[in-house]
């Protein structure tokens, strides 16, 4: 098999396995014979590829071939129990597809929003939630989610198995909850929607800092729920975070594909339109006064946005918005947030302060930004060999490429 014949089905699995596994899971009623059907799918496409050439449709060659593989599991489970197959863990779904053919269209518009809320049912704890999720919508790797989470390897692992045992245990239907069931299901969907849109913004690991095909669809997924339930502020406010953050995407990194910080990147480069919108969408969600978590993180998002250069950032208008939203979400990070604020926009000393106070917990020894903005400030007082160590710390603890060049780049700068 050729390099590029490899890439490019990575590629095809990176970008579409998401909407194929949420296709499959609706069909089979079963997440580990969905994601074992795709695998099976994509292990024929290594095989066949090679020898016949790379199919006019990728995703739809590998989507057909999966449902071939589940039509024979299903016939492989009736002769072995002699009974109609036992796929599903809820009311019997539709009967199997009789067309297989690469161009028919499996996938309803809904799938992967269906799947969001199956995998957010309150049955799960809200950590299996987003895992399961980011699994099986997001296409992320068992390594990618416990670098998301902070955790190790093997427990993410078996929080992902005990999640989809429980699903079939509690016959979860595979479905949009109604309108009773809505509101209580609705926060750990933001947030996974919110997961996956940050690992598309700035991917954990790999050669690139962004994996568009996720913030894409995090954006995509935002709309839809946005759409479903139009009078929530929070649907609302995120929406408006994420177009806003995304705005800026192009700006982030160079022509060489270097890491070009919020300070430094050219303004111009920022898309317009898809600011205009967030703010739009921003103060719709305000007009409603009931500011929370995803609102104040669109109006911190907002005054990057409204800035023509660095130096019209409202640093303290932003201090006083993580302020609050520490007050709605406290967690170690929003603190960190709210100390580099401090330092931009009051005093240094006082965000160096600010952070390390946060540090002494040790909760974030693992968190590379939590070294990286502890640099940055200490780079900034030009005191050079505690900004080496806190860099070559955060270096160790990041898997992405362009962020890792970043930080050897910032790390030589102190020589000079």
């Amino acid at each position: 098999m050729t390099e590029d014949l490899r890439k490019t089905i990575e590629s095809v699995f990176r970008q579409e396995s998401g909407k194929i596994v949420a296709g499959l899971i609706r069909i089979s009623g079963s997440f580990d014979l969905a994601e074992e059907a795709m695998q099976d799918a994509f292990a024929s496409a290594l095989s066949d590829w090679s020898e016949l050439g790379l199919p006019d449709n990728p995703a739809g060659w590998i989507t057909a071939v999966a449902r071939r593989k589940l039509v024979d599991y299903a016939r492989r489970e009736r002769t072995r129990r002699d009974k109609q197959d036992a796929l599903t863990y809820e009311t019997p779904v539709a009967a199997w597809p009789s067309d297989l053919g690469v161009e028919a269209d499996m996938l309803v518009s809904d799938d992967r929003l269906r799947l969001i809320f199956t995998c957010c049912h309150p049955a799960l704890n809200e950590e299996a939630q987003v895992a399961l999720t980011l699994r099986t919508l997001g296409g992320l790797t068992t390594p990618e989610i416990a670098r998301a989470f902070l955790l190790s390897e093997p427990t993410l692992s078996q929080r992902l198995v005990r999640a989809k045992a429980k699903i079939q245990q509690a016959r979860i239907p595979y479905e949009v909850p109604n309108a009773d069931a809505l509101p209580a299901r609705l926060a750990s969907v933001r947030k996974t929607i919110y997961l996956v849109f940050n690992e598309g913004y700035t991917a954990t690991a790999g050669d690139s800092l962004v994996r568009r095909e996720l913030s894409s669809e995090a954006i995509r997924l935002a709309r839809v729920l946005h759409e479903l339930i139009p009078d929530d502020p929070e649907n609302t406010g995120l929406l408006a975070l994420m177009l806003l953050h995304d705005s800026r995407q192009q700006a982030r990194v160079n022509a060489e594909g270097e890491l070009v910080t919020l300070e430094d990147q050219d303004r111009s480069l920022w898309k317009r339109e898809q600011i205009s919108e967030g703010l739009l969408l921003l103060d719709q969600a305000l007009a409603l006064h009931r500011a929370g978590p995803y609102q104040l993180q669109a109006a911190i998002a907002a005054l990057h946005a409204r800035a023509a250069t660095p130096n019209d950032t409202d640093w303290r208008e932003i201090a006083q918005l993580y302020e609050r939203l520490y007050e709605l979400q406290p967690s170690a990070v929003i603190a960190l947030n709210h100390g580099v604020a401090i330092a931009m926009g009051v005093n240094l000393d006082d965000g160096l302060h600010a952070i390390e106070r946060i540090g002494q917990s040790g909760e974030l020894d693992s968190y590379y930004l939590y070294h990286a903005a502890r640099a940055d400030i200490l780079r900034r007082l030009n005191r050079k060999s505690e900004a080496y160590d806190a860099y070559r710390r955060a270096l160790s603890l990041t898997a992405n490429a362009v962020e890792r060049r970043y930080l050897r780049r910032r790390i030589a700068s102190l020589g000079s």
